[in-house]
Protein backbone atom coordinates (compact mmCIF):
# COMPACT_ATOMS: atom_id res chain seq x y z
CA UNK A 1 0.00 0.00 0.00
CA UNK A 2 1.42 3.24 -1.17
CA UNK A 3 0.49 6.95 0.87
CA UNK A 4 0.15 9.85 -1.35
CA UNK A 5 0.14 13.61 -0.20
CA UNK A 6 -1.15 15.87 -2.91
CA UNK A 7 -0.94 20.11 -2.33
CA UNK A 8 -3.05 20.77 -5.23
CA UNK A 9 -3.34 24.40 -7.01
CA UNK A 10 -4.65 25.71 -10.35
CA UNK A 11 -1.24 25.82 -11.92
CA UNK A 12 0.65 23.55 -10.28
CA UNK A 13 0.62 20.62 -7.61
CA UNK A 14 2.82 18.71 -5.57
CA UNK A 15 3.02 15.15 -4.82
CA UNK A 16 4.92 12.53 -2.09
CA UNK A 17 4.45 9.05 -1.73
CA UNK A 18 5.60 7.01 0.77
CA UNK A 19 5.79 3.05 1.07
CA UNK A 20 4.57 0.25 3.63
CA UNK A 21 7.37 2.03 5.85
CA UNK A 22 6.65 5.02 6.08
CA UNK A 23 9.71 5.92 3.68
CA UNK A 24 9.51 8.54 0.62
CA UNK A 25 9.66 6.25 -2.20
CA UNK A 26 8.46 9.53 -4.78
CA UNK A 27 8.48 13.01 -4.84
CA UNK A 28 7.45 15.11 -8.05
CA UNK A 29 6.30 18.34 -9.05
CA UNK A 30 3.29 18.11 -11.43
CA UNK A 31 2.53 20.83 -13.57
CA UNK A 32 -0.22 22.02 -14.84
CA UNK A 33 -4.06 22.17 -13.83
CA UNK A 34 -5.78 19.15 -12.69
CA UNK A 35 -6.44 16.67 -15.27
CA UNK A 36 -2.38 16.46 -15.55
CA UNK A 37 -2.72 15.11 -11.75
CA UNK A 38 -5.51 12.53 -12.31
CA UNK A 39 -2.96 10.78 -14.94
CA UNK A 40 -0.04 10.92 -12.79
CA UNK A 41 -2.38 8.69 -10.33
CA UNK A 42 -3.66 6.79 -13.01
CA UNK A 43 0.19 5.72 -13.85
CA UNK A 44 0.45 4.39 -9.94
CA UNK A 45 1.01 0.62 -10.48
CA UNK A 46 0.23 -0.85 -6.55
CA UNK A 47 -2.94 0.37 -4.74
CA UNK A 48 -2.67 3.39 -2.64
CA UNK A 49 -4.78 6.03 -0.59
CA UNK A 50 -4.48 9.70 -1.62
CA UNK A 51 -5.13 12.69 0.67
CA UNK A 52 -5.19 16.62 -0.32
CA UNK A 53 -6.25 19.77 1.84
CA UNK A 54 -9.89 21.27 0.99
CA UNK A 55 -9.94 23.56 -1.15
CA UNK A 56 -12.20 25.59 -4.01
CA UNK A 57 -13.20 22.54 -6.05
CA UNK A 58 -12.40 19.68 -3.95
CA UNK A 59 -15.25 18.27 -4.46
CA UNK A 60 -14.55 17.86 -8.59
CA UNK A 61 -11.53 16.58 -7.37
CA UNK A 62 -12.76 13.94 -5.42
CA UNK A 63 -15.07 12.69 -7.78
CA UNK A 64 -12.21 12.38 -10.26
CA UNK A 65 -10.15 10.60 -8.19
CA UNK A 66 -12.05 8.22 -6.41
CA UNK A 67 -13.65 6.18 -8.88
CA UNK A 68 -9.34 5.16 -9.85
CA UNK A 69 -9.18 1.43 -9.93
CA UNK A 70 -6.00 1.61 -7.36
CA UNK A 71 -7.25 4.37 -5.66
CA UNK A 72 -8.36 2.44 -2.00
CA UNK A 73 -9.46 5.24 -0.09
CA UNK A 74 -9.60 9.39 -0.80
CA UNK A 75 -9.54 11.40 2.24
CA UNK A 76 -10.03 15.03 2.07
CA UNK A 77 -8.52 17.07 5.08
CA UNK A 78 -9.76 20.15 6.76
CA UNK A 79 -7.17 22.67 6.10
CA UNK A 80 -8.10 24.49 9.96
CA UNK A 81 -7.34 21.50 11.83
CA UNK A 82 -3.80 20.57 9.91
CA UNK A 83 -1.82 22.77 12.64
CA UNK A 84 1.37 20.65 11.47
CA UNK A 85 1.13 22.98 8.41
CA UNK A 86 -0.12 26.05 8.65
CA UNK A 87 1.57 26.49 12.24
CA UNK A 88 4.90 25.92 10.49
CA UNK A 89 7.82 28.59 9.85
CA UNK A 90 8.77 26.31 6.80
CA UNK A 91 5.88 26.06 4.58
CA UNK A 92 6.41 25.49 0.95
CA UNK A 93 4.53 23.56 -1.68
CA UNK A 94 7.20 19.95 -1.72
CA UNK A 95 6.87 20.17 1.98
CA UNK A 96 3.40 20.43 3.01
CA UNK A 97 2.51 17.34 0.38
CA UNK A 98 5.51 15.36 2.66
CA UNK A 99 3.39 16.58 5.60
CA UNK A 100 0.11 15.46 4.39
CA UNK A 101 1.34 11.86 3.30
CA UNK A 102 2.93 11.51 6.76
CA UNK A 103 -0.02 12.20 8.09
CA UNK A 104 -2.34 10.02 5.95
CA UNK A 105 0.64 6.82 6.99
CA UNK A 106 -0.57 7.61 10.62
CA UNK A 107 -4.30 7.52 10.24
CA UNK A 108 -4.46 11.54 11.89
CA UNK A 109 -6.34 12.86 8.92
CA UNK A 110 -8.71 15.46 9.78
CA UNK A 111 -10.99 14.39 7.64
CA UNK A 112 -14.21 16.41 6.37
CA UNK A 113 -17.46 15.00 4.66
CA UNK A 114 -17.53 15.30 0.98
CA UNK A 115 -20.87 15.79 -0.32
CA UNK A 116 -22.49 14.34 -3.61
CA UNK A 117 -22.81 16.71 -6.77
CA UNK A 118 -26.23 17.64 -6.06
CA UNK A 119 -25.77 18.12 -2.53
CA UNK A 120 -22.60 20.56 -3.93
CA UNK A 121 -24.67 22.49 -6.03
CA UNK A 122 -27.66 23.40 -3.79
CA UNK A 123 -25.16 24.92 -1.20
CA UNK A 124 -23.43 27.07 -3.95
CA UNK A 125 -27.11 28.05 -4.59
CA UNK A 126 -28.12 29.17 -1.13
CA UNK A 127 -24.33 30.76 -0.75
CA UNK A 128 -25.18 32.74 -3.77
CA UNK A 129 -28.60 33.86 -2.72
CA UNK A 130 -26.70 35.53 0.06
CA UNK A 131 -24.30 37.13 -2.41
CA UNK A 132 -27.29 38.49 -4.12
CA UNK A 133 -28.86 39.62 -0.45
CA UNK A 134 -26.14 41.41 0.71
CA UNK A 135 -25.55 43.11 -2.69
CA UNK A 136 -29.39 44.14 -2.91
CA UNK A 137 -28.61 45.63 1.26
CA UNK A 138 -25.56 47.22 -0.22
CA UNK A 139 -27.58 49.16 -3.15
CA UNK A 140 -30.06 50.20 -0.99
CA UNK A 141 -27.99 51.80 1.78
CA UNK A 142 -26.34 53.33 -1.19
CA UNK A 143 -29.95 54.75 -2.08
CA UNK A 144 -30.75 55.91 0.98
CA UNK A 145 -27.61 57.77 1.65
CA UNK A 146 -27.80 59.64 -1.75
CA UNK A 147 -31.48 61.13 -0.42
CA UNK A 148 -29.89 62.08 2.70
CA UNK A 149 -27.21 64.20 1.46
CA UNK A 150 -29.45 65.88 -0.61
CA UNK A 151 -31.83 66.31 2.77
CA UNK A 152 -34.98 64.12 1.38
CA UNK A 153 -36.76 61.62 2.96
CA UNK A 154 -37.94 58.72 2.15
CA UNK A 155 -41.29 57.65 1.97
CA UNK A 156 -42.54 54.86 3.48
CA UNK A 157 -42.89 51.35 1.09
CA UNK A 158 -39.85 53.05 -0.59
CA UNK A 159 -38.68 49.39 -2.27
CA UNK A 160 -42.22 48.64 -3.70
CA UNK A 161 -43.49 49.58 -6.83
CA UNK A 162 -44.80 53.00 -5.85
CA UNK A 163 -41.58 53.63 -4.01
CA UNK A 164 -39.45 52.82 -6.91
CA UNK A 165 -41.55 55.13 -9.17
CA UNK A 166 -41.15 57.89 -6.71
CA UNK A 167 -37.32 56.98 -6.98
CA UNK A 168 -37.36 58.03 -10.69
CA UNK A 169 -39.31 60.98 -10.74
CA UNK A 170 -37.60 62.63 -8.07
CA UNK A 171 -35.91 65.97 -8.85
CA UNK A 172 -31.79 65.51 -8.22
CA UNK A 173 -28.98 67.11 -9.48
CA UNK A 174 -27.27 65.48 -12.28
CA UNK A 175 -24.93 63.63 -10.59
CA UNK A 176 -26.87 62.31 -7.72
CA UNK A 177 -29.63 61.40 -10.29
CA UNK A 178 -27.36 59.37 -12.35
CA UNK A 179 -25.84 57.56 -9.26
CA UNK A 180 -29.42 57.00 -7.89
CA UNK A 181 -30.69 55.88 -11.33
CA UNK A 182 -28.18 53.57 -11.49
CA UNK A 183 -28.41 52.15 -8.06
CA UNK A 184 -32.34 51.85 -8.58
CA UNK A 185 -31.71 49.81 -11.97
CA UNK A 186 -29.18 47.12 -9.69
CA UNK A 187 -31.81 46.74 -7.25
CA UNK A 188 -34.30 45.48 -10.20
CA UNK A 189 -31.57 43.57 -11.56
CA UNK A 190 -30.73 41.91 -8.45
CA UNK A 191 -34.77 41.15 -7.41
CA UNK A 192 -34.91 39.76 -11.07
CA UNK A 193 -32.03 37.40 -10.10
CA UNK A 194 -33.36 36.75 -6.11
CA UNK A 195 -36.41 35.55 -8.16
CA UNK A 196 -34.77 32.84 -10.43
CA UNK A 197 -32.36 31.81 -7.71
CA UNK A 198 -35.84 31.44 -5.02
CA UNK A 199 -38.16 29.69 -7.69
CA UNK A 200 -35.24 26.99 -8.27
CA UNK A 201 -34.28 26.32 -4.44
CA UNK A 202 -38.01 26.17 -3.94
CA UNK A 203 -37.89 23.27 -6.44
CA UNK A 204 -35.41 21.45 -4.62
CA UNK A 205 -37.04 22.11 -0.90
CA UNK A 206 -40.41 20.60 -2.03
CA UNK A 207 -38.85 17.14 -3.29
CA UNK A 208 -36.92 16.86 0.35
CA UNK A 209 -38.89 15.53 2.52
CA UNK A 210 -36.23 16.87 5.70
CA UNK A 211 -36.98 20.46 4.51
CA UNK A 212 -40.86 19.95 4.80
CA UNK A 213 -40.57 18.21 8.31
CA UNK A 214 -38.15 21.51 9.77
CA UNK A 215 -40.73 23.72 8.17
CA UNK A 216 -43.19 22.21 10.74
CA UNK A 217 -41.30 24.42 14.01
CA UNK A 218 -42.95 27.66 14.89
CA UNK A 219 -40.38 30.12 13.13
CA UNK A 220 -38.55 28.59 11.17
CA UNK A 221 -38.71 29.04 7.16
CA UNK A 222 -37.41 27.70 4.23
CA UNK A 223 -34.61 29.72 4.16
CA UNK A 224 -33.20 28.13 7.91
CA UNK A 225 -34.83 24.61 7.02
CA UNK A 226 -33.19 24.17 3.23
CA UNK A 227 -29.39 25.59 4.71
CA UNK A 228 -29.74 23.60 7.81
CA UNK A 229 -30.71 20.18 5.27
CA UNK A 230 -28.11 21.08 3.30
CA UNK A 231 -25.25 21.39 4.92
CA UNK A 232 -25.79 18.51 7.52
CA UNK A 233 -26.95 16.36 4.19
CA UNK A 234 -26.46 12.90 6.33
CA UNK A 235 -27.30 13.42 10.08
CA UNK A 236 -26.43 10.04 10.82
CA UNK A 237 -22.83 11.10 9.80
CA UNK A 238 -23.15 12.84 13.56
CA UNK A 239 -23.19 10.44 16.78
CA UNK A 240 -25.10 12.89 19.09
CA UNK A 241 -27.29 15.94 18.78
CA UNK A 242 -24.57 18.06 20.39
CA UNK A 243 -21.88 17.35 17.86
CA UNK A 244 -24.15 19.35 14.96
CA UNK A 245 -23.88 21.91 17.38
CA UNK A 246 -20.47 22.06 17.35
CA UNK A 247 -20.06 21.79 13.89
CA UNK A 248 -22.25 24.90 13.08
CA UNK A 249 -19.91 27.04 15.70
CA UNK A 250 -22.57 27.27 18.28
CA UNK A 251 -20.51 25.64 21.04
CA UNK A 252 -18.47 27.49 23.29
CA UNK A 253 -14.60 27.55 23.70
CA UNK A 254 -13.20 25.51 26.06
CA UNK A 255 -9.74 25.78 28.21
CA UNK A 256 -9.42 23.50 30.76
CA UNK A 257 -6.48 22.66 32.49
CA UNK A 258 -5.69 21.76 36.73
CA UNK A 259 -9.59 21.08 37.06
CA UNK A 260 -10.65 24.42 35.84
CA UNK A 261 -12.53 25.19 33.12
CA UNK A 262 -12.76 28.44 31.21
CA UNK A 263 -15.51 29.27 29.03
CA UNK A 264 -15.05 32.06 26.01
CA UNK A 265 -17.13 32.91 22.83
CA UNK A 266 -18.20 30.51 20.45
CA UNK A 267 -16.21 28.75 17.84
CA UNK A 268 -17.48 29.71 14.97
CA UNK A 269 -16.49 26.66 13.48
CA UNK A 270 -18.76 25.96 9.82
CA UNK A 271 -21.07 27.78 7.32
CA UNK A 272 -21.50 30.95 8.55
CA UNK A 273 -24.52 31.52 6.54
CA UNK A 274 -26.16 28.76 8.70
CA UNK A 275 -25.81 30.05 11.84
CA UNK A 276 -26.65 33.64 10.79
CA UNK A 277 -30.19 32.14 9.11
CA UNK A 278 -30.35 30.02 12.87
CA UNK A 279 -29.94 33.08 15.08
CA UNK A 280 -32.71 34.86 12.72
CA UNK A 281 -34.87 31.85 12.97
CA UNK A 282 -34.88 31.79 16.85
CA UNK A 283 -35.76 35.40 16.98
CA UNK A 284 -39.18 34.60 15.37
CA UNK A 285 -39.00 31.68 17.64
CA UNK A 286 -39.07 33.41 20.87
CA UNK A 287 -41.77 35.17 19.26
CA UNK A 288 -44.51 32.40 18.46
CA UNK A 289 -43.00 29.08 19.91
CA UNK A 290 -43.56 28.95 24.01
CA UNK A 291 -41.39 26.56 24.06
CA UNK A 292 -38.54 28.65 22.27
CA UNK A 293 -39.71 31.74 24.70
CA UNK A 294 -39.49 29.39 27.63
CA UNK A 295 -35.93 28.50 27.08
CA UNK A 296 -34.55 32.06 26.36
CA UNK A 297 -36.10 33.57 29.01
CA UNK A 298 -34.98 30.80 31.70
CA UNK A 299 -31.11 31.77 30.08
CA UNK A 300 -31.71 35.48 30.26
CA UNK A 301 -32.58 35.26 33.96
CA UNK A 302 -34.03 38.41 33.52
CA UNK A 303 -30.98 40.05 32.78
CA UNK A 304 -30.52 42.54 29.68
CA UNK A 305 -27.00 41.81 29.64
CA UNK A 306 -27.45 38.31 28.85
CA UNK A 307 -30.01 38.78 25.82
CA UNK A 308 -27.48 38.01 23.19
CA UNK A 309 -25.81 35.07 25.42
CA UNK A 310 -29.76 33.72 25.74
CA UNK A 311 -29.80 34.10 21.95
CA UNK A 312 -26.72 31.88 20.72
CA UNK A 313 -28.16 29.54 23.21
CA UNK A 314 -31.18 29.27 22.12
CA UNK A 315 -30.62 28.94 18.70
CA UNK A 316 -28.01 26.14 19.32
CA UNK A 317 -31.47 24.65 21.26
CA UNK A 318 -33.13 24.81 18.36
CA UNK A 319 -30.11 23.10 16.23
CA UNK A 320 -30.25 20.31 18.19
CA UNK A 321 -33.91 19.82 17.83
CA UNK A 322 -33.80 19.82 14.12
CA UNK A 323 -30.91 17.42 13.80
CA UNK A 324 -33.12 15.18 16.48
CA UNK A 325 -36.00 15.58 14.34
CA UNK A 326 -34.23 14.92 11.13
CA UNK A 327 -32.93 11.70 13.39
CA UNK A 328 -36.48 10.55 13.77
CA UNK A 329 -38.40 12.09 11.29
CA UNK A 330 -41.12 13.15 13.92
CA UNK A 331 -43.05 16.81 13.20
CA UNK A 332 -42.72 18.96 15.61
CA UNK A 333 -45.43 18.79 18.66
CA UNK A 334 -46.48 21.88 20.06
CA UNK A 335 -46.57 20.88 23.90
CA UNK A 336 -49.56 23.04 24.16
CA UNK A 337 -51.35 20.72 21.81
CA UNK A 338 -50.22 17.79 24.45
CA UNK A 339 -51.62 18.81 27.67
CA UNK A 340 -54.40 16.57 28.14
CA UNK A 341 -57.60 18.98 29.15
CA UNK A 342 -58.36 17.55 32.90
CA UNK A 343 -62.00 16.69 33.44
CA UNK A 344 -64.23 18.71 36.22
CA UNK A 345 -64.08 16.21 39.16
CA UNK A 346 -67.43 15.36 40.08
CA UNK A 347 -68.12 15.15 43.90
CA UNK A 348 -69.56 11.55 45.47
CA UNK A 349 -73.39 11.50 45.84
CA UNK A 350 -74.38 11.48 49.23
CA UNK A 351 -76.65 8.32 49.71
CA UNK A 352 -79.93 8.78 51.62
CA UNK A 353 -79.95 7.36 55.05
CA UNK A 354 -82.60 4.83 54.28
CA UNK A 355 -80.53 3.46 51.82
CA UNK A 356 -77.70 3.43 54.02
CA UNK A 357 -79.17 1.67 57.25
CA UNK A 358 -80.88 -1.08 54.37
CA UNK A 359 -77.56 -2.23 53.31
CA UNK A 360 -76.14 -2.48 56.92
CA UNK A 361 -79.17 -4.52 57.52
CA UNK A 362 -78.26 -6.85 54.58
CA UNK A 363 -74.58 -7.24 55.57
CA UNK A 364 -75.56 -8.46 59.09
CA UNK A 365 -78.05 -10.54 57.30
CA UNK A 366 -75.55 -12.31 55.20
CA UNK A 367 -72.89 -12.51 58.31
CA UNK A 368 -75.22 -14.21 60.64
CA UNK A 369 -76.71 -16.39 57.57
CA UNK A 370 -79.85 -15.52 57.08
CA UNK A 371 -79.25 -13.91 53.84
CA UNK A 372 -77.45 -15.22 50.91
CA UNK A 373 -74.45 -13.78 49.72
CA UNK A 374 -75.35 -14.12 45.87
CA UNK A 375 -78.99 -13.03 44.99
CA UNK A 376 -81.06 -16.03 43.90
CA UNK A 377 -79.43 -18.70 45.86
CA UNK A 378 -81.09 -20.45 48.80
CA UNK A 379 -80.49 -19.49 52.30
CA UNK A 380 -77.51 -21.28 54.14
CA UNK A 381 -78.76 -23.19 56.72
CA UNK A 382 -77.87 -23.45 60.17
CA UNK A 383 -76.59 -26.90 61.76
CA UNK A 384 -78.78 -27.83 64.63
CA UNK A 385 -76.68 -28.22 67.67
CA UNK A 386 -76.88 -31.27 69.48
CA UNK A 387 -77.65 -31.84 73.16
CA UNK A 388 -74.88 -32.73 75.40
CA UNK A 389 -75.64 -35.23 78.02
CA UNK A 390 -72.59 -35.09 81.16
Amino acid sequence: MLYVGLDVHQKRSSMCILNDDGKVVKQELIKGPWPGVIDRLKRIDEPFRVCYEASCGYGHLHDRIAPLPRASQVSVAHPGQLRLIFKSKKKYDRIDANKIAKLLYLDEVPAVHVPNIDVRGWRKLIEFRQTLLRRRVALKNQVRAILRGEGLTAPRGLWGKKGMTWLGQVELPAGSKLALDLAAEDIAQVNEKMKRVEKELAKIAQKHAGVQLLMTIRGVGIRTAEAFCAYVDDVRRFARTHQVGSYFGLVPCQDSSAGKDRFGHITRDGPPTVRKLLCEATWMGIRHNPQLREFFERVMNDDPDRKKIALVATAHYLCRIMAAMLRSGEVWRDPRKQEPQQEPQQEPQQEPQQEQEQKQEQKQEQQDGLRPAVEGAPPRKTPRQKAVVF
